[in-house]
């Protein structure tokens, strides 16, 4: 039998345990894999009142999933108030990623999907991570710079080259090196993970038109079409730079199986444009596969019965896919 995947709860005032215990409920029609919970259970039956079975341990969870959903506890508090969120919900949420990545590097679970999770209440007990992807990845041993944050969905996977900054600082955070870093993790984890054996990377420019051959500035001439051509000497299938505002549109995204983008917003506004609800985070470059949905807390709806699974449902395909495919 197959080993289950784990799911870290995020913090519990948020969507996270709506999402997944609807997850679970929708596991025949979508045909889940079996998976387990790490978390607390009464943030789960703070919103459902489906059935819940504690586990000891992840090799449990197979045996259980069909009748239950398994929940591998991290210290249940006695209430918890969907929707406002607090500080012992963000060490909630911590505790639960840092036992889900643990599990999943021991090999006792195939693979990782985390639950979103407030950066702002991660950082009030002292957390210094920019998000859960640089988290992950130290946990595994493995540099932030050597990573890259995939957003995945039906038809388009784009990669930030830069995530979680301020626009006016891109520019000055661009490098060679960095951009060339980011694509070769992008080449790697498309054929690691998704079967790809030669991808093909269009990379964006930063400015307007990509630069109009300097006039609108010249990081595309100085930065991003150096780091291109790093990329091509490699042997690798990269174009651009691309005008951002032209590259996404149906004709386009067929020429290309990632897009390598400057900034966060660049990145991650047509992917969540084009699927929002189906819109999947992995990060390439772990010794671990590790998926999520791309959506936050949405503490604004929680507890509402209103949260869509979709996200979680494709993260979880999606980890259960990339594992199978790097077992083989």
């Amino acid at each position: 039998m197959s080993l289950p995947l784990a799911v870290s709860l995020g913090d519990p005032a948020g969507i996270g345990a709506e999402v997944i215990s609807k997850s679970w409920e929708r596991r025949r029609s979508e045909a889940l894999p079996p998976f387990f919970v790490v978390g607390e259970i009464a943030a789960l039956r703070a919103v459902w009142n489906g059935p819940v079975e504690a586990i000891a341990s992840p090799e449990d969870a197979p045996a259980c999933f069909a009748r239950a959903l398994p929940v591998l506890g991290v210290g249940d508090r006695c209430s918890v108030r969907p929707g406002e969120p607090d500080l012992e919900g963000a060490r909630s949420a911590l505790d639960s990623l840092e036992m889900a990545v643990g599990l999943t590097r021991s090999g006792a679970a195939a693979a990782l999907v985390t639950g979103p999770v407030s950066k702002s209440q991660l950082y009030g007990i002292g957390f210094t991570h920019p998000g859960q992807t640089e988290f992950v990845a130290e946990r595994c041993g493995v540099s932030a710079g050597k990573v890259a944050m995939m957003l995945a969905g039906p038809s388009l996977r784009t990669v930030p080259v830069t995530t979680h900054l301020a626009l006016r600082d891109v520019a000055g955070r661009l490098s060679v090196d960095l951009i060339v870093a980011k694509g070769r993790a992008a080449i790697r984890g498309l054929q690691r993970q998704f079967g790809i054996k030669r991808p093909r990377i269009a990379v964006a420019g930063l400015n307007p038109h990509a630069g109009e051959n300097g006039s609108l500035g010249r990081e595309e001439i100085e930065i991003i079409a150096p780091a291109i051509d790093r990329l091509r000497e490699e042997d690798s299938i990269v174009t651009g730079p691309h005008a951002a505002d032209a590259m996404f549109n149906d004709k386009s995204r067929r020429l290309y199986d990632a897009a390598l983008c400057m900034y966060h917003d660049q990145a991650l506004i047509p992917l969540k444009a084009l699927h929002f609800d189906e819109g999947v985070n992995i990060t390439l470059g772990l010794p671990i596969v590790r998926t999520s949905p791309d959506h936050g807390t949405a503490f604004d709806i929680a507890g509402r019965g209103q949260a869509d699974p979709s996200a979680t449902i494709a993260a979880i395909r999606l980890a259960r896919s990339c594992a199978d495919r790097l077992a083989a």
